[in-house]
């Protein structure tokens, strides 16, 4: 049967059936080897109707998804958003994470030069209005960078509250027909540390001064002990 093209329910049942009860790596390797449909992964779009990306911003935690998907196919898209505020560290970890991994298909994703220079001209549209300039660095240069994948993987995890506190491994992305693919929904922070210990994976520079989670630097402070994680974005 021929369904909407914003409807993204049969790819959503075709992954939930590949993933079974897997999570972290098992889950990764189980959603791209069904991506390429050899059960080893190259991200392509046999078997979805489109290839599987990851989503990266590089920070705090991303080590860790990053190691598991190069760890099936260095091959595999990451989608990594350059918003233009980004900390130099965070840069600087991309390209150590990228080298030690051997991720092959990094794609650096810029917003529209001309709608900053429409709407953030002096460089203060963080502090003025942040939700719109989310959107212009992130959301809609996201939302193009997507186009033509069937599911995406993120870092998002319960454990970082708020909305994600009920977070499933797999999910509907609402208006469009891709599936989000979370791997580590489940996993604690303590679970995190221990993989990369584990895999001794580099560490982004910004952790050991006191930053739980990493984003543009106008908008992120370290967070003090006790704190929830993203208390500093």
């Amino acid at each position: 049967m021929q369904v909407c093209a914003t409807d993204g329910s049969w790819r959503l049942r075709t992954l939930r059936a590949a993933a079974g009860e897997r999570d972290g790596l098992a889950l990764v390797r189980a959603m791209l080897g069904l991506a390429d449909g050899s059960g080893a992964g190259s991200g392509s779009d046999s078997g979805l109707g489109g290839p599987i990306a990851l989503v990266s911003s590089f920070g705090a935690e991303s080590a860790v998804l990053l190691d598991m998907v190069a760890t099936v196919d260095p091959r595999t898209p990451v989608i990594f958003l350059d918003t233009g505020r980004l900390f130099p560290e965070t840069l600087e970890h991309r390209r150590e994470l990228c080298a030690h991994l051997g991720l092959t298909d990094v794609r650096h994703v810029r917003p529209d030069v001309a709608a900053l220079e429409r709407y953030d001209p002096a460089g203060g549209l963080a502090m003025a209005e942040p939700d719109l300039c989310c959107h212009l660095r992130k959301t809609e240069p996201l939302e193009q960078a997507l186009e033509g994948f069937a599911a995406w993987i993120t870092g998002r995890k319960r454990f970082q509250g708020a909305a994600r506190g009920a977070l499933e491994l797999l999910e509907a992305e609402p208006g469009t027909d891709r599936v989000k693919i979370n791997p580590l929904a489940h996993w604690s922070l303590e679970d995190l540390r221990h993989y990369r210990r584990l895999r001794q994976l580099p560490l982004h520079p910004l952790v050991t001064r006191g930053f739980a989670s990493i984003g543009c630097a106008p908008c992120t402070s370290p967070t003090r002990p006790g704190e929830p994680p993203r208390a500093g974005r």
